[in-house]
């Protein structure tokens, strides 16, 4: 039976769940503890980075204070938007915003991303009742106000002047655990954004099988930079901390961008580190962190590097542990995960150890079948996502709903208390996603199953994700996984940007036609390089890789490829911009 099956303890706590309790009590059981909470690295007011903390009892007393403003406006269950930019102000307006018994949605300013359009239709979707933000981000938030596709909201208020005493004797309502904690906007990798819903029981639930999967207590230091309206930042920044009682510590991801040795000086500055990040933050690192910079870092006390929001490369593992291991940055130390914003977060997590890689024949994959890969073989390699964090995972075929045989590519469900449950106000599609019925599944539950809408497979217990259901490109009657194609570009020529190539299928009077859309790299090795030049090393190489002939590429000159909010490699939109312009 092709199920990668949760550890014994974690499947024992499946079948006799453990009370749980909301982030809210978690919280309030923090109330006395003065110990740090969450530090702000800024770096606009100084390059070197300023720092400042909140303890907890900081954080309970100001998130009491926000619950009784936004009480004011707003009653249990509505609605409430985080507008605030990623410092202090954004865990008090999230944790106001439960402590409230409000239904928060986590966002972003407007000045903090460039994903303009992904903000107004979540604004437009959840239709809060209430905008949080600070008072820097008050003038463009406000802005807003003025949207037509946007409803008002009864108030905007600005955390950081909301007066203390404002809190003071307010109770927090009681939370039923089965209901909406926040809205969760998917990062809109293949269709438009939709609010997952998470209740108060799916967050606690998700954020203990992350503990326990990866080993976190008290004494754990989560570092990082992800934005906190991504499920992986919520989770892991401020999350995970308020039911630990752990320290977080955190700057804006525009400071990781502008310097990357910056998360590297943060992760060597505090002990027992977890860390999380999506895979080209990884490379990222490699490349613009020079080897001279490197000597004064120290990463020895980071005991958890989370992998994930998008596919885990084995050559990125190779490169990182090259380039830092000599900085004491353990192999064991690298987690891969596999999770989605449905999940609350996270599904599987590989075990302790370095990470398990696996060479397939390439054309066995394509055919849905992980047959190992022979010195004949073209081969694919895949870094195993691990095994599943407390809960049911299974690996089903996507018409007939009947688990697949071990070794079988099919596509992923997931069931367990972490599941969210739907999409805010889309009844059909959530029934269509969250409510799948399994067949013949045995001890397993038959219904109430996520379709991710990834394509896995399960080996030994662990699985590996191959691709997107969706996203598979046909070519006569052959499979394709884009991302392996991109890979192949991105090696093709220096002067093309890694991680920042999109393949694509385009439907023809012919056939599927292949397209790349990829960006030039800046002030690399024949980064000058002719169209027609790059153009030909990419043809080549994927017609000697994978035996196709790509149809149109282009090379972006002072624009981007597009990707989601969480990095991912947006295909579709990418694909709906290139018809775009050969319509005009």
């Amino acid at each position: 039976m092709n199920v990668a099956s949760a550890p014994p303890r974690a499947a024992e706590r499946l079948r006799a769940p453990a009370p749980l309790e909301s982030l809210v009590a978690s919280l309030g059981r923090r109330a006395e503890l003065d110990r740090p909470a969450f530090t702000h690295i800024d770096y606009r007011e100084d390059r070197a980075g300023l720092a400042r903390t909140l303890s907890w009892s900081d954080v309970h007393a100001r998130s009491l204070a926000v619950a009784a403003a936004i009480s004011e406006l707003a009653g249990p269950a509505e609605r409430v938007a985080v507008l605030c930019p990623q410092d202090l102000n954004y865990p008090i307006g999230f944790l106001g915003a439960l402590t409230a018994g409000t239904i928060a949605v986590p966002l972003f300013a407007p000045e903090a991303s460039s994903h303009a359009g992904r903000l107004v239709g979540a604004l437009a979707d959840c239709q809060a009742t209430v905008w949080l933000t600070t008072q820097a981000a008050l003038e463009s938030v406000q802005q807003l106000l003025d949207d037509p596709r946007v409803t008002r909201p009864a108030g905007v208020i600005a955390v950081d002047l909301i007066d203390l005493r404002a809190g003071s004797g307010f109770a927090s309502p009681d939370v039923d655990l089965g209901e909406p904690a926040y809205l969760q906007y998917t990062s809109g990798a293949t269709r438009d954004p939709a609010g997952a819903v998470i209740s108060h029981e799916a967050v606690v639930a998700n954020v203990r099988q992350g503990i326990a999967a990866l080993a976190l207590d008290e004494r754990t230091t989560s570092v990082g930079w992800i934005p906190f309206f991504h499920d992986m930042g919520l989770m892991m920044m401020v999350c995970a901390p308020v039911v630990l009682g752990s320290h977080a510590v955190f700057s804006a991801p525009f400071d990781f961008v502008q310097r990357p040795r910056r998360w590297l000086e943060q992760l060597s500055s505090y002990p027992n580190v977890m860390t999380a990040a999506p895979n080209f933050a990884y490379d990222y690192a490699v490349e613009r962190v020079a080897p001279k910079d490197r000597a004064s870092l120290d990463l020895s006390g980071v005991h958890v590097a989370v992998n994930g929001s998008e596919p885990v490369r084995a050559g990125t593992l190779e490169r990182f542990q090259e380039a830092f291991g000599p900085c004491g940055f353990a192999p064991e130390a690298h987690r891969p995960s596999y999770g989605l914003a449905e999940a609350t977060l996270f599904v599987t997590t590989s075990r302790p150890g370095p990470p398990h890689v696996a060479s397939f024949a390439r054309d066995e994959l394509l055919a849905g079948r992980a047959v190992p890969a022979t010195p004949q073989d073209e081969t694919t390699k895949l870094v195993s996502a691990g095994a599943p964090a407390g809960q049911h995972v299974a690996v089903v075929d996507p018409l007939t709903r009947a688990i697949r045989s071990d070794g079988d590519v099919g596509e992923v469900w997931v069931h367990g208390r972490n599941v969210a449950s739907g999409y805010w106000g889309q009844p059909e599609r959530s029934s269509e996603v969250f409510d799948a019925r399994l067949t013949g599944g045995g001890e397993l539950p038959e219904t109430g199953w996520l379709r991710t809408g990834d394509l896995g497979v399960s080996l030994d217990g662990e699985l590996y994700i191959t691709g997107r259901l969706k996203e598979v490109i046909i070519v006569d009657g052959k499979n394709h996984y884009p991302q392996d194609i991109e890979e192949t570009v991105q090696g093709a020529h220096p002067a093309i940007r890694a991680g920042r190539v999109a393949a694509f299928g385009m439907s023809t009077d012919d056939g599927e036609a292949i397209i790349v859309v990829m960006e030039r790299a800046r002030g690399a090795a024949g980064a000058d390089a002719a169209p027609g030049e790059i153009s030909t090393a990419v043809r080549r190489a994927v017609s000697a890789a994978h035996d196709l002939k790509v149809r149109d590429i282009q090379i972006l000159e002072g624009t981007k490829v597009l990707r989601t909010s969480s990095g991912k490699i947006a295909r579709a939109a990418n694909r709906e911009r290139y018809a775009a312009g050969r319509e005009r």
